[in-house]
Order: structure tokens, then sequence, then C-alpha cells
């Protein structure tokens, strides 16, 4: 069926465009908790094409109604290969909930901007319903809601720690991480006629057997058992070291097959493929995506996930930095896999030709900004490695921190036909440019960062330090605040001479484990005395399969086996939200009756006497 979709098609999403293709059947039916967007940014597109590419005909149903008789799950019919379920771009329950558990009013990846188009733990209420309406037909579920709960984690927003999802869906299989080639092998072996059930050691997937069962034969893979279900969820203390044992196995480049014991059945799962070259991430992008959302949605307004990506360039994925709180890396990978120059090219052109398009790229980036094309020197050493991050608690000497690629890759993209303006609103990491962190940095890094004030941000600098206190930091796997200081000298020196107005603006986390409220009176008194005014404040999350989640339910730091503290109480939370905001007059005098009334005389003091006129102001 290879070439039934020309470019600028979209992929069928009803009965009525099956019908107009002449379609009896579809090898695959996609169920997405998104709206449909066929670009290469939204992930249920990005499967699609994949699917479509390996010669399978694949239709998507995008956030089906869960509520009536389930006629959205069956009006496609039974595909002939399997049913493929995905949440969508984002977690559910992210998408859902704030940090205070308050139901968000708003969707963004729903046409309207508009709540309520898909249920929490879409991956399980979809997979469900099609178990009960087609229980022969196997389910693969995927995308980064099923790949961080792949093994037992722990939920915040239930309060306890939660099987995989493999097991709690009822699916078949479970595919983690970016799925093009996992979902590629499958379809592929399916084609071949092989058996689903005979599908047990493809790469990156994640399969159940009864625990009686011998584990499928491959000699390349060795084997790790983690305690079981009951044993980590019954204690915090088994709880911490079974994340440490998998957060190390998952950070090496060769990885076991992970089993796990839950009930009468084992979770098994496979080792992943290893990272992508080059020429297999150019060709994800030269899929045939319209760059569209589907025309479904043209009355029901804009999508503003789309409206806000749609004129933007990713550049590579993955993320090498191993921030405590953050999944990318445990999602995407720790290497970095970059495009071609010439496929980042190619897609400005085709973003060019987009309408509304005014010359501008509205991003060039990735996960972080400035790690494109950053790779080992020996990727031989990286076999075995398990360290969380490359550049934490220093820079890794096996890591090549050139930005001389980046430099020459803004300035062909400035350069291409019809481009004004070339922007980032990615994140950087500024302890990738400074030399007071990484020793290599040089004249390539320090042309980036000039280069990068002067002429690619839109006015804000956005920059992450995330904290200031440095314990804190340390168990964020972030670097010392002192750095943050020394970005902020170079950054007004650049500034200063720019034509384009340049505000340096730091993102801080509120919350996070290690966080007392002395140590947040002390933020604040700093932040006071350096008149940093931040309003980008994002409370804690905790979110499966990340080292700040195992330390916030068990409080245990599973590598020092040290206690931690952490605010639970959402009038704790606020408490500790509010010392970043010193220069409000309300919250000023709250922080400083509170820290009197804890004996810190001298940090209200401080406070009070530093504000003075600051006061009152905000970014």
């Amino acid at each position: 069926m290879r070439g039934e979709f020309s470019d600028g098609m979209f992929l069928p999403t009803s009965r009525k465009e099956l019908q107009a293709l002449g379609w009896d059947e579809v090898d695959v039916i996609l169920f997405s908790g998104d709206a449909y967007i066929d670009h290469p940014s939204f992930a249920a597109g990005v499967i699609a094409r994949i699917i479509e590419d390996e010669g399978a005909t694949v239709a998507v149903v995008p956030q089906p109604n869960w509520k009536d008789d389930l006629r959205d799950f069956a009006k496609l019919g039974r595909p002939r290969l399997f049913f493929a379920v995905t949440a969508g771009n984002m977690d559910s329950m992210v998408n859902h909930y704030t940090a205070a558990g308050r139901k968000r009013s708003e969707d963004a990846y729903s046409p309207g901007g508009r709540a309520g188009f898909r249920p929490d733990y879409p991956t399980i209420v979809y997979t469900k319903a099609l178990k009960k309406l087609f229980p022969d037909v196997p389910v693969v579920i995927g995308g980064i809601e099923a790949s961080l709960r792949r093994v037992s984690h722990y939920d915040y927003w239930k309060g306890r720690v939660e099987r995989s999802l493999l097991l709690s869906s009822g699916a078949d299989m479970l595919v983690y991480g970016m799925g093009e080639r996992p979902v590629r092998e499958v379809v592929r072996l399916l084609q071949r006629g092989v058996p689903f059930s005979s599908l047990t050691t493809v790469p990156q997937t994640a399969i159940s057997l009864p625990s009686v069962s011998p584990l499928p034969l491959n000699r390349n893979w060795r084997d790790l058992r983690i305690d079981s279900h009951e044993d980590v969820a019954g204690s915090k203390a088994l709880f911490a070291k079974a994340f440490m044992i998998y957060e190390k196995e998952g950070n090496k480049l060769n990885q076991a097959r992970v089993v796990q014991k839950s009930g009468e059945r084992l979770v098994v799962i496979n080792p992943p493929f290893p990272p992508p070259d080059e020429i297999e991430a150019d060709a994800i992008y030269s899929l045939p995506f319209t760059y569209m959302p589907h025309p479904r949605y043209r009355k029901r307004g804009a999508i503003p996930a789309y409206e806000m990506i749609k004129f933007s360039i990713n550049t590579h994925r993955g993320c090498f930095g191993g921030c405590s709180f953050c999944a990318i890396s445990a999602h995407q990978g720790k290497h970095i896999v970059s495009r071609s120059p010439g496929s980042v090219l190619d897609e400005i052109a085709k973003v060019s030709s987009l309408p509304g398009f005014s010359g501008v790229i509205t991003d060039l980036g990735g996960p972080s900004a400035n790690m494109y094309r950053l790779t080992p020197f020996d990727s031989a050493r990286c076999v075995t490695c398990t360290r969380p991050s490359c550049i934490w608690p220093s820079v890794c000497s096996n890591l090549d921190t050139s930005h001389s690629e980046l430099n020459r890759l803004y300035l062909a993209a400035s350069d291409a036909a019809g481009i004004k303006h070339v922007f980032v609103s990615s994140g950087v990491r500024y302890d990738l440019l400074l030399k007071e962190h990484n020793g290599r940095a040089g004249g390539q890094e320090a042309l980036y960062l000039d280069n990068l004030i002067r002429n690619h941000l839109s006015g804000w600098f956005k920059v992450a330090p995330e904290h200031t206190d440095d314990k804190v930091l340390s168990l964020m796997r972030k670097p010392s605040f002192n750095l943050y200081r020394r970005l902020m000298a170079l950054h007004g020196k650049i500034a200063a001479g720019c034509a384009r107005k340049s505000k340096l603006v730091p993102y801080f986390i509120s919350g996070h484990p290690g966080a007392t409220e002395e140590v947040m009176g002390e933020t604040a008194s700093l932040l006071c005395g350096l008149d940093i005014r931040s309003d980008l404040v994002q409370e804690f999350t905790p979110t499966p399969m990340t080292y700040a989640s195992t330390l916030y339910y068990s409080r245990i730091d599973p590598y020092s086996g040290r206690r931690v503290s952490a605010v639970h109480s959402l009038k704790d939370k606020r408490v500790h939200k509010r010392y970043y905001y010193w220069y409000k007059q309300d919250d000023c005098r709250f922080i400083t009756e509170r820290l009197k009334g804890m004996g810190r005389d001298d940090l209200a003091r401080a406070i009070v006497k530093r504000s003075g006129k600051r006061r009152g102001g905000r970014l």
C-alpha cells in the first residue's frame, strides 16, 4: 500500500474518509487524546506517518468520546493488525491538573483550547474500551503517559505507588521512549505474517507474561530483576532503591532487559534500540506531513499548541542535562539525536510556505536549545556509564561541547530565503557556555552567547537557575547559583550594546524536595539583594519516573541513604511559593512576619531594608 497517500493529504479519521479512499479495512487504527495535527512535533501524527511509510494503511481517531456507547471506538471497525493508543503529547494528569490539584479550564491540544475532550488517564480508558469491543485485537500503547509508567511508579494524583500501565490498561504491548523504531519493527514483523503473540523480543517495548513463564530467549541481552510491585508499593525504602537501580540502568547506552513481578504477572521491559543516527532523524522529517491540523477543526477554533509551534523548527531531541525533576531523558533519551543542517533548512522552506508566515521562525531549538550536535568523543565509554547527567556535577570529559555546528546552523537559517528573523525560544543551558562550569568552553561558546543575545532573542532571555540554594540545587542536579550571577554580568555587558532590547528572565521552582521554609527565606533575601523579580515560578509537580518524585514520595535519597525534607500540604506549598514574590507588598509583609516567627529576624530585616522602593513592581 506504499504511496497510497500523497503529500498534502491527511490520514483518514472517519468512515466517510475511508470510503473516499476506497478502503474496506485499515491495518492500524490509532486513538489519540490530542486533536489530530499532521506535524512532526505531534507524536500521533509522527507515528501514523511511520506506519504509513511501512506500507500499512492507518487511520487516526482523535479524542474519541468515552462517555457514550463507545461508538467512536467502533466506527472504523476492526483493524487488520492492531489498535494503537496514546494519551497525547502531554501527560494527561499534568494536562488536566495544576500542582495544587485544581482542574485546568483549558487544554492546549484541543480545538479552541477547550478542556473536557479527554478523560484522566486516556491510555487506560481507551484501551479498556477497545478491549471491551474487540477483545481479540491486540492493543499497543505508547506516548509519554505510557512511557513514564512502564514500571511501578509513584502517582502524585492518586497519592500511591501504581503498577505498570501495561497491566493497568490491559494492553498487549507498551512502547516506551520515542516510538518510531519499535513501531516500524512491529509493523514490519506483522506484515511478514509473524503472529502478534510472538513479538516478545522487540527492543524498546514491554510485554506481560505469567509469572511462571520463562523469559523469551535473546542471547545478546542481560537480565535485571527489580523488586516486585507489591514490595516497592509497601516500602518507601525499597521504592527508592528500585528507582535508583532502574535509573542507573537506563543511563547506560547498553541496557539490560528489566523484569518486575506484579501479582501473578511479569512485566518484561526489553532494552531500547540504539539512538537513531542523523540519516534516520532526517528521514522522519521527510515524511509527507501537511504541517496543519486536520480540516475537521476549521470551525471549532484554533488549537493553541499548534499555534505556538507552527513556525518553529526542532533541531534535535534528547537531553543529557539530567535535571532531577524532568522526565525528558527518561523518555527521549540522554543521547542527542540531531538533524542535518540540510534537513533543518528544508523544513524552514516548508514552514515558510505555510499560510500566515511572516518571515519569522519563532523557535529554532529542542529540549535544550544549545545541545545540537553535542556528542561523546568516544561512544564506547557510554556503554556502561551510569551518570544521570553529562554536565552535573561537572561536565564529562567525554562530552564534546563545542557550539561551532550550532553557530553555523543559526547563520544558515538566518540567511535562508524569505527569513527575516530566527528566534530561539527553547531553554538554553548556560552552564555549557561558561568556563566557570565547563572548562572547555571557549571562543565558540562565547560567540554563541553573544550571537544569541544580539540576534536571536525576541526580548526575553529565559533561563532556568531553578533555585538559589546550593543544597537544593544539588538535589535538582543543577549548578550553583553563582553561575547565574556570572550570566547576569555577561548578559548585562552584551545587552548594553544591542539595538534590540533583551531582558534576562530566570525560571524558578517552588516546593522542590530539600527546600525548607528557612531556605526559602534565604532565597527571598538573596533575590531581593540582586533585585530579581521573576514571575516565572512553577510549583513542583512530582511526575512519574523522576528522581525528584522519588525524593518527594519516599523522603529518602536513594543514592546517599539520607533523609530529605519535602513539603506535601497545599498550604505549605503556597507559603514556599510566596517567598519568590518578595517585591509584592502583601507577599513581602507575609514572608517577613513568617521569618520573624521562626527566629530569623536577620533575614526579615534584610528583606525590608533592601526592598524599599523595589516592592510593587514585576517583570
